[in-house]
């Protein structure tokens, strides 16, 4: 990445890890790919029981791979044929893993979800809950995060799908009510009411969309 950007980066994880702190979760800067899996292996102790939801990001820092090639329970939903069991599981997990759809530089977390099983593991179940954040996803504030959210990550998200939605024909959201739409649920995390619960590892790279 450009040497002024990364320098620009560093400033801003700096504001928004203290907006973390300010809402009682923990936020942590990682200089390149390999730092952020360093980190995230860092947090999720041997033995314990991991799922995800939908987290390109997770993907591109190799974090689900090296889960399961190690001494983890980790459980796969998109190798186990029963997605209902999977996605259940992950409310008594140890660890749940996830990316944002946008961030506030104030450190609030935003996120739409189609059949919601990712943003409610967000909001409640799971023992601890890992955000892995690419530079690209912090946003001035919650009005700016929301419109990423609606105009940049859901029309990616309903194109790479295949679906029918009118944002995967325009490239931006039509608010749509198409019975294909991945619009259905927005969450917004502006504070953990469980300290220590929620970590977010803000990467120095493009990650996800």
């Amino acid at each position: 990445m450009n040497e002024n950007f990364t320098k620009r980066n560093a400033l801003l994880a700096q504001k928004v890890i203290k907006g973390l702190e300010s809402r009682q979760m923990t936020g942590y800067y990682a200089a390149d790919k390999e730092e952020a899996l360093s980190i995230a292996l860092s947090l999720i102790p041997e033995g314990s029981t991991v799922t995800m939801g939908g987290a390109t990001s997770a993907h591109e820092i190799g974090l689900p791979q090296n889960l399961a090639d190690g001494n983890y329970h980790f459980i796969d939903r998109d190798k186990i044929d029963d997605k209902r069991a999977a996605m259940l599981a992950a409310y008594d997990a140890d660890y749940f893993l996830s990316s944002a759809n946008a961030m506030t530089e104030d450190g609030v977390i935003v996120n739409i979800d189609g059949n919601a099983n990712r943003v409610s593991a967000i909001a409640q179940g799971p023992k601890h809950v890992i955000f892995i954040v690419g530079m690209n996803k912090i946003c001035k504030d919650v009005d700016h995060a929301l419109k990423r959210a609606r105009n940049v990550a859901a029309p990616v998200n309903a194109q790479r799908f295949g679906l029918n939605t009118p944002c995967a024909k325009t490239g931006s959201c039509m608010d749509c009510k198409s019975p294909d739409t991945i619009c259905c649920q927005f969450l917004i995390t502006r504070y953990s009411k469980h300290p220590g619960r929620i970590h977010v590892i803000l990467v120095n790279e493009c990650l996800g969309f």
